[in-house]
């Protein structure tokens, strides 16, 4: 077993184990500490597969950014024991267990059958992952989705700003 292997190995667990912890956890800012420990795992993967750039993405945007905009915004509403709803249904629990065992399931039995392409990558010699080749590709084949992407965000950015807004009396 080499060093990757067990890298690989490790990070998987971390980032299983991190993430049911984000679900189990009972406080809010264990969750989103958890949740931050599984974007670095998943960000290592990446890593592992000669994705650099994404990787350094990965831990720029969701657990830099995103994370932080998380932690004010348990912080800012000041949850604690007693604001919590009371629980009064122990089923609904059961319920949403089934739900997800069934979602797993049908899952599963799709991608099982769905065609799976075996194509080789070269994972610690190969280009795929570098950005000259994203870029390449993103401005070349993709280049109208891309600003297509651009209009649509720069129109929810206005619409952020006019909602915003407050008209003067």
């Amino acid at each position: 077993m080499g060093v990757t292997e067990i890298l690989f190995w490790f990070l998987s667990v971390l980032a299983l184990g991190s993430a049911i912890m984000v679900v189990a956890s009972k406080s809010p800012v264990h969750s989103i500490l958890f949740l931050i420990i599984t974007f670095f795992a998943i960000s290592g993967h990446y890593i592992l597969l000669n994705a650099q750039f994404l990787a350094i993405v990965n831990i720029i945007v969701y657990a830099g950014a995103i994370m932080v905009l998380f932690l004010f915004v348990v912080m800012l509403m000041n949850l604690n024991a007693d604001s919590e709803p009371p629980q009064k249904n122990k089923y609904l629990l059961y319920g949403g267990t089934i739900a997800g065992c069934s979602l797993l399931l049908v899952l599963v039995a799709a991608l099982k059958q769905s065609a799976i392409s075996y194509q080789p990558t070269q994972l610690q010699y190969g280009n795929s992952g570098l950005i000259a080749h994203l870029g390449q590709a993103l401005f070349t084949d993709y280049v109208f989705p891309f600003e297509i992407s651009s209009v649509l965000f720069l129109s929810a950015m206005i619409g952020a700003v006019i909602i915003s807004k407050k008209e003067p009396n």
